[in-house]
């Protein structure tokens, strides 16, 4: 069985290798992960089936089929993966993880292996070059949202957290925040991070991963951290209440703190942090701003305009483009990305109060928006009016049923 390519653009070249070949499994892992890199992935999946095992590449978001390799040899490929990574081979009956760098592909990679019904499953994520998006500048952030971080990145306490799903680009505005502190500075500020894990070395910055089988977790890493006299701290994320907390206090004892937090809107995250027993008051005089942000893809200049209602998908727009589709985008009717953020900044105003209060997330939204903030839909609706994408892309980022609950669903308030 040759594995055939499933997408209309070849994304990685897999003919003529033959299955016979001792040699078959090192240059098909050689030639995916070179293939990944090139095509600007963010992960590479390897699904075992009963066909075969069926290679996927995530590019700007979206899965897309690339290959189905012969099922019998599918357990060679993952052992292949595994040994680049330093992993136990023999061990197929719990996950692993490790990391990889190959000369075909100069960024870090890291390997999950998951054992499943019909074999291993392996997930590469590659992580973004060190080269790609190192100031904010490079983001492409909003015009009202760029010089107010940047302000904020000048204070010397509080905290300014990073919040979206997953794949939504979080870690690296953190990680161009921590360079635009570290490029500014010249070294007069003590930088430190603890992460899970260190995704790209920053310079400037004495970076610490998380070690569980040493006893140190985010929170217990945080708190040692606070005793190497530092000035900023990067927290990789705040996912559990001792991180939270740990975090938290930093920022109200004289720390810039930078992290990152799993929410679905910038209200949403301090009612989930309330959720999780942080106190009001820690969040109204610790907290400097949340961005939350989200990452959408731009048509192609293959799109064309679309005037029925159809198209529309129920947004309050009134000019639509929807993508068609060439050679130059593979077909998808995209290229690339660009990012959605809405800022919220809980200043000693009714929305202030309102967090004391304990208000429910719409009632926090509804303040900030008064008090000026640009929410994720108001700027979804201005990116399809200026034709940077599509009522079909916001739907599949920002889903159906949050607009119902948005304030920024409501078009009189664009």
């Amino acid at each position: 069985m040759v594995p055939q390519p499933t997408c209309d653009r070849p994304l990685g070249d897999f003919q003529g290798l033959d299955p016979a070949d001792p040699g078959y499994a090192t240059e098909v892992v050689d030639r995916l992960l070179a293939a990944g890199c090139a095509a600007g992935a963010s992960d590479l999946h390897l699904q075992p089936a009963a066909e075969g095992l069926e290679l996927k590449f995530r590019i700007d978001g979206v899965l897309q089929p690339v290959a189905t390799f012969p099922a019998d040899l599918a357990p060679n490929i993952i052992t292949r993966l595994k040994v680049l990574a330093r992993l136990l081979t023999y061990q197929t009956d719990r996950p692993q993880e490790g990391r990889v760098r190959t000369p075909r592909c100069d960024v870090e990679m890291r390997v999950a292996t998951f054992p499943t019904l019909h074999g291993e499953r392996a997930v590469v994520r590659l992580f973004g070059g060190s080269g790609q998006y190192e100031r904010l500048t490079d983001l492409g952030l909003h015009e009202d949202v760029l010089p107010p971080l940047g302000r904020l990145l000048a204070e010397t306490s509080g905290a300014i957290l990073v919040s979206g799903p997953a794949g939504s680009g979080k870690t690296t505005t953190a990680y161009a925040c921590l360079r635009e502190l570290s490029r500014e500075r010249l070294g007069a500020r003590s930088l430190v991070s603890i992460e899970d894990p260190i995704e790209v070395a920053v310079e400037g910055v004495a970076q610490s991963q998380v070690n569980l089988p040493a006893g140190l977790d985010l929170a217990t890493g945080l708190r040692f951290l606070m005793r190497q006299d530092p000035e900023v701290i990067l927290v990789g994320e705040i996912r559990d209440r001792p991180t939270a907390e740990a975090a938290l206090q930093a920022s109200l004892t004289g720390h810039l703190l930078l992290s990152t937090f799993h929410a679905g809107s910038a209200a949403e995250t301090i009612g989930r942090l309330l959720d999780m027993g942080i106190e009001p008051y820690v969040l109204r005089s610790g907290v400097l701003a949340i961005l939350c942000q989200r990452l959408l893809r731009r048509l192609c200049l293959c799109a064309r305009e679309a005037n029925d209602a159809d198209a529309r998908l129920g947004l309050p727009v009134e000019r639509v483009r929807v993508p068609v589709g060439c050679q130059s985008c593979g077909g998808t009717g995209y290229r690339g990305r660009f990012l959605l953020v809405e800022m919220l900044t809980p200043e000693r105003t009714e929305l202030g109060r309102a967090i004391l209060s304990r208000a429910d997330t719409t009632h926090l939204e509804q303040l900030a928006v008064q008090a000026g903030m640009v929410t994720r839909w108001q700027r979804a609706h201005q990116a399809i009016e200026a034709g940077l994408t599509s009522p079909a892309e916001v739907r599949r980022v920002l889903g159906f049923s949050e607009q119902t609950r948005s304030v920024g669903g409501d078009s009189s308030r664009r």
